[in-house]
């Protein structure tokens, strides 16, 4: 699909709102996204549209150069595709150019896919996102593996991170901060093949 080259870059980072989930595993999307914001020097600020957001560039002066806005949904996960809409209609994101960056319980914690399009495989925020849509948006997965032995994935997920987890947690981050900034400057086939790992 061909895109203006000009045309903003929308990366919702997927979470609950409040102190309570900050560290959860379901709220990685948020830490992604609070990274990205400050490698931009930037603070998140209250949207009209139920979101915390970002807005600055990424990438090196000229061509690859990009406005990226960040996005904070304050909705809930379930409810995330309605700010997601609003913010892609305000600034005139192309969904091509949507990107959300979210949590994955079918791949090993820490490990990153990068794809665009496909089904929500349960998650929450994605079909929210996809209803309002439709699934032609681009993922940057992180692993967050399966729960332990009988855990209820809901539980699961709005846990936090556990102590062994959370010693490699800020290199995760970091490297899927980088997967995004390559996917925007870079596109897709290339982000991939260095960090679909």
């Amino acid at each position: 699909m061909t895109t203006e080259a000009n045309a903003p870059w929308l990366v919702v980072g997927l979470g609950n709102p409040g102190p309570e989930y900050a560290a959860n595993r379901h709220n990685i999307g948020f830490m992604v996204a609070d990274l990205l914001a400050s490698r931009m020097g930037a603070k998140f600020k209250a949207h009209k549209a139920r979101a915390q957001v970002v807005e600055g560039r990424i990438g090196p002066a000229g061509p690859l150069n990009r406005r990226v806005i960040l996005a904070k949904p304050l909705s809930y996960m379930n409810l995330s595709g309605g700010p997601v809409t609003q913010l892609r209609d305000f600034y005139k994101v192309p969904v091509e150019n949507v990107v959300a960056v979210h949590d994955e319980l079918d791949i090993d914690y820490g490990v990153l896919r990068l794809k665009l399009g496909g089904g929500d495989n349960g998650h929450n925020g994605l079909k929210s996102m996809t209803k309002s849509f439709g699934p032609d948006y681009h993922r940057v997965r992180f692993g967050i593996g399966r729960p332990p032995g009988r855990m209820q994935v809901a539980d699961f997920v709005l846990k936090d991170f556990s102590s062994t987890e959370r010693k490699e947690l800020d290199y995760f981050v970091d490297r899927a901060a980088d997967a995004v900034e390559a996917l925007v400057i870079e596109g897709l086939e290339r982000a991939q093949s260095t960090y679909n790992s």
